[in-house]
């Protein structure tokens, strides 16, 4: 399996986690995850803070899906959701939940969208660090603590330009241009669903 970063691969998970009109399939979500996550971890430890996280929280909800015995009642982003919420299991404090769980990913996609799309728009000698901070600080920023916040912004320095990490993350670069605009669209249709589907269940405030 190739650890190098795969936007056709992204574009294909998502494509195929839409569930419906409004819902999203979770193994289609955290494949697609998973493909992100390897952009991050080629960068190396910039972006640990990401990347380590991100691992546990996917083990977390795969373990729902695969060994679980409501297996079924995880199927998608809605069901879990429903599921979790009707019978009340936020309240027993030893529960690992699923959706406050999927909520931290959720809240990761929203920066990963955010830094992509501005990445995006750049030339390849175009420093890539200040929109890399833009996007933290506009997303995630707000849901770490200020050691986090300041360590991760640092770190942004020591990003490459744009052609430069793009050569470092991606395979075929020119081919990854290329299909880099589907993917933004279909990550944003995906990250849309998903915030609707937490607004619907008034789950945002999930802790």
């Amino acid at each position: 399996m190739s650890e190098n970063f795969d936007v056709e691969k992204v574009s294909d998970a998502l494509e195929q986690s839409l569930k419906d009109d409004d819902d999203v399939y979770l193994d289609n979500y955290l494949e697609a995850y998973k493909e992100y996550n390897k952009f991050f971890q080629s960068l190396g430890s910039v972006f640990n803070f990401v990347s380590s996280d991100v691992i546990t929280k996917i083990a977390v909800l795969e373990d729902f899906r695969y060994n679980d015995d409501n297996s079924e009642l995880f199927a998608s982003i809605k069901l879990m959701l429903d599921y979790e919420k009707s019978n009340e299991m936020f309240k027993n404090s030893r529960y690992v939940s699923g959706s406050r769980t999927l909520l931290r990913l959720h809240r990761g996609l929203e920066f990963i969208l955010e830094f992509l799309m501005q990445l995006s728009k750049l030339s390849p000698s175009d420093k890539t660090s200040a929109v890399c901070q833009a996007a933290y600080n506009d997303t995630l920023a707000k849901h770490h603590p200020w050691v986090i916040r300041k360590a991760a912004v640092l770190a942004m320095y020591t990003l490459p330009v744009q052609q430069d990490l793009l050569n470092k993350v991606c395979t075929d670069v020119e081919k990854s241009i290329t299909n880099l605009p589907k993917m933004l669209r279909l990550t944003k249709v995906v990250y849309d669903r998903t915030h609707n589907l937490y607004t619907q269940f008034d789950l945002h405030g999930l802790p």
